[in-house]
């Protein structure tokens, strides 16, 4: 680790940029929608390590420092993020009670504002980015690709498709390109967009760009092993989830087919891959190889 670089103060400072840009920006404006704005709100501010955004920041660091006109985006990444998780935790889905410690939406406001909460998160989310008087310094062809590869990486083509494909793989024995593709869609597509957003918004040229989305999808792929991992390691306590969620639904994990010491070392060795492909940018790095870094040795 970097003497010189405190990575808790650093994620600490940057989530309460997008926090308080959250805060400002999703009001009450009509009598009609407080309780769905209630339960926007209350998913959006239950706890998260804004781990998406603050990779937005750290990737766009590398190219430019007027970090101002990354906050709308890195606030629309996190609605989008958020959205995921109120549908994730569903009946219909893992049918999960609690998300980082406290009851899950559905729980809180029943299933059909919760539905219709990740509905308007995913559709805000589109809304910001697309909002010239929002991002009045940013080019519109830069909009637009920032636009369309969220889209794309949040929809059957990354997100949702690997998502599709974990539930459809329940109580299945499948095989290893099918788990890849699931964590790869389901968890790293999202994470690899937020890296190559970072080089996008910093205006950074296409193998720049590609380098970031490679290193995020890396380092995507480590975070759901590592997810797999803590999942039976872990207690519910620790995590602010239940633990065990996977073996409840039968899931297929990382663990259940190359067990806990090769999942461990198949999550390090994509970390150190990760990591190399940094080296050309050096120092401005840093943020990025810090969390690549703590992504493998968290524990919750």
């Amino acid at each position: 680790m970097s003497e010189n670089f405190n990575l808790k103060n650093y994620i600490k400072f940057f989530a309460q940029r997008v926090d308080d840009w959250i805060r400002n920006y999703l009001t009450y404006e009509n009598e009609q929608t407080i309780g769905l704005i209630e339960s926007m709100r209350y998913s959006i501010f239950a706890g998260g390590k804004r781990l998406r955004p603050v990779l937005i920041y750290s990737s766009y660091g590398i190219f430019e420092s007027y970090f101002d006109k990354v906050t709308p985006f890195a606030a629309a990444v996190e609605m989008l993020h958020t959205y995921s998780l109120i549908h994730d935790d569903l009946p219909a889905m893992d049918d999960d009670d609690l998300r980082r410690g406290k009851p899950t939406n559905h729980k809180m406001f029943g299933e059909a504002t919760a539905i219709l909460a990740g509905d308007a998160l995913l559709t805000l989310a589109f809304e910001i980015m697309l909002d010239k008087d929002i991002n009045k310094d940013i080019p519109t062809e830069t909009i637009l690709e920032a636009a369309f590869k969220l889209a794309k990486s949040a929809g059957y083509k990354g997100m949702v498709g690997g998502q599709y494909a974990d539930i459809i793989n329940e109580n299945k024995e499948i095989d290893k390109n099918t788990l890849d593709f699931i964590h790869k869609h389901k968890t790293a597509a999202l994470i690899s967009y937020c890296c190559e957003l970072g080089a996008i918004l910093g205006f950074a040229d296409e193998k720049d760009k590609q380098n970031l989305a490679e290193f995020g999808e890396k380092i995507g792929l480590a975070f759901q092993i590592v997810d797999d991992i803590l999942d039976i390691t872990s207690t519910t306590e620790e995590l602010g989830k239940n633990a065990g969620s996977d073996l409840k639904n039968k899931k297929a994990t990382y663990p259940e087919i190359y067990g806990l010491e090769k999942s461990k070392s198949i999550a390090e060795d994509l970390i150190n891959s990760a990591i190399n492909i940094l080296k050309p940018y050096g120092k401005a790095a840093t943020p990025l190889i810090e969390i690549a870094n703590y992504i493998l040795k968290r524990n919750n």
